[in-house]
């Protein structure tokens, strides 16, 4: 007999009790953190494990076998346990490929394609291409930002306004990259294919990229950059290249990172790179490194599935939809809600993570397709992670260009652009065109 048959029916009326999970999350990491001064300090997982107990020990119905048999079937989710495979193959994609060296051949092929009279904007379309790339908005800039303070060194070009640039193409990359976190979570969270979010996303994001370039163009335009690229190993560049085509050409995820592994290892092989020690050695580095993110998403899979059980979600969708007699203001709620959890995580993925089950619950109640709802929460949570001066993002790139969060702020033209454009879009309804593969169902 399947144990979980027996478990009790819960109560799924709106219960704002139920919610109390996510305030002890709040408490324990947000509150800690702010009185500690450091975002950093209280480990991410230990808050998570705080809130899971609390949403075993305050849930009703049943005994506590039950109610962690409940919590168990909540983090075993299939569509939980598929981001978890996920997570897996890209990380062991994305330190192979690191190792391999496509990381560093891939910024000198961006700086070498770089216009030598257009630095600003320049370097902004090139850690677009990279973030792209690399599926991480921190990578990115980690590489790029060392460049950037070179390059304002010997041009004489505000450091601030080329650190912006950079941080700013790298959001952009991370909003868009088929491995990135962000995507992976927003589409497996709303049951939609990467492919259709990509378009979708592609299309509200674009302009505002557009303009940023022009922008960054009248406002470094006296610039002029003075450098030297490094050797390009076009080899080393042919996994992104290879990923992004396939994953474009509707290749299932899992397919795409699994064969981007082993050409990047293969490659690796054939250049001396590494021999096939270092190349399992690799892959087992990357896929141990998103090991917090693994256990985070479980954990959090758990617990949302008691909060929802037991009314949680019920309650939230009731509040943010009372007056949400449109597809406009349902989207608009979605918005606020993946805004509100990054806001409080400073960490666009688990925000994400957090809000995506909800934000599915409204997509469906609204139609809203699938491909549109995974836009709009991963627009979102981009928007405010790279515009917010505890992020990950800006305080590693102020770190590197030895300034201060704040100064950088100033130009981060994209992320406003962003969030505003974003805005737009949904009092519009745009794009207008219908989806194609986006529609929303339920996932098992």
């Amino acid at each position: 007999m399947d144990p979980l048959s027996s478990l009790p029916v819960v109560q799924t009326k709106p219960n704002a009790w139920a919610l109390l999970p996510l305030w002890v999350f709040l408490i324990a990491y947000l509150a800690v953190s702010l009185l500690a001064g450091d975002f950093y300090k209280m480990p991410i997982t230990v808050a998570f494990v705080l809130a899971s107990v609390v949403a075993v020990v305050a849930s009703k119905g049943g005994n506590i076998t039950q109610k962690i048999e409940s919590f168990c079937k909540g983090a075993a989710d299939g569509n939980i346990m598929l981001m978890v495979l996920i997570f897996i193959l890209a990380g062991a994609f994305a330190q192979t490929t690191q190792t391999m060296g496509a990381v560093e051949s891939t910024v000198n092929l961006t700086l070498w394609l770089l216009p030598q009279k257009l630095l600003v904007p320049g370097l902004f379309l090139a850690a677009c291409f990279v973030s792209i790339s690399v599926g991480t908005s921190v990578g990115t800039i980690v590489a790029l930002t060392p460049v950037a303070a070179g390059i304002a060194a010997k041009t004489g070009v505000e450091p601030a306004l080329i650190t912006a640039a950079v941080v700013s193409g790298a959001m952009f990359g991370d909003n868009l990259s088929f491995i990135s976190d962000t995507t992976i979570v927003a589409t497996r969270t709303q049951g939609c294919r990467m492919r259709d979010k990509f378009r979708t996303n592609l299309r509200i994001v674009l302009p505002f990229a557009l303009i940023t370039v022009l922008i960054y163009f009248f406002v470094g335009r006296n610039a002029a950059a003075v450098y030297e690229p490094g050797p390009v190993n076009w080899l080393h560049v042919l996994p992104y290249l290879a990923v992004l085509g396939a994953a474009l050409a509707g290749v299932h995820v899992m397919a795409v990172l699994l064969g981007g592994t082993l050409l990047a290892g293969l490659i690796g092989l054939l250049t001396g790179s590494f021999n096939a020690w270092g190349w399992t050695g690799a892959m087992g580095k990357g896929i141990n490194g998103m090991g917090e993110l693994i256990v985070v998403t479980i954990l959090a899979g758990g617990m949302l599935e008691m909060i929802r059980l037991n009314g949680g979600f019920a309650w939230i969708i009731q509040k943010m939809t009372a007056r949400a007699n449109s597809v406009r203001r349902a989207e608009l709620s979605i918005a606020g809600l993946v805004g509100f959890a990054n806001l409080c995580t400073a960490n666009n993925t688990i925000a994400l993570i957090m809000a995506g089950p909800i934000a599915k619950e409204i997509a469906l109640r609204f139609k809203i397709p699938a491909n549109r709802s995974a836009s709009i929460l991963d627009i979102f949570s981009c928007f405010v992670q790279g515009a917010i001066p505890y992020g990950a993002q800006l305080l590693m790139a102020a770190g590197l260009s030895n300034l201060s969060p704040i100064a950088i702020m100033q130009y981060l033209y994209y992320p406003y652009l962003l969030g505003i454009g974003a805005l737009v879009a949904i009092w519009l309804g745009l794009p207008r065109r219908g989806p194609r593969g986006g529609e929303n169902k339920k996932t098992a």
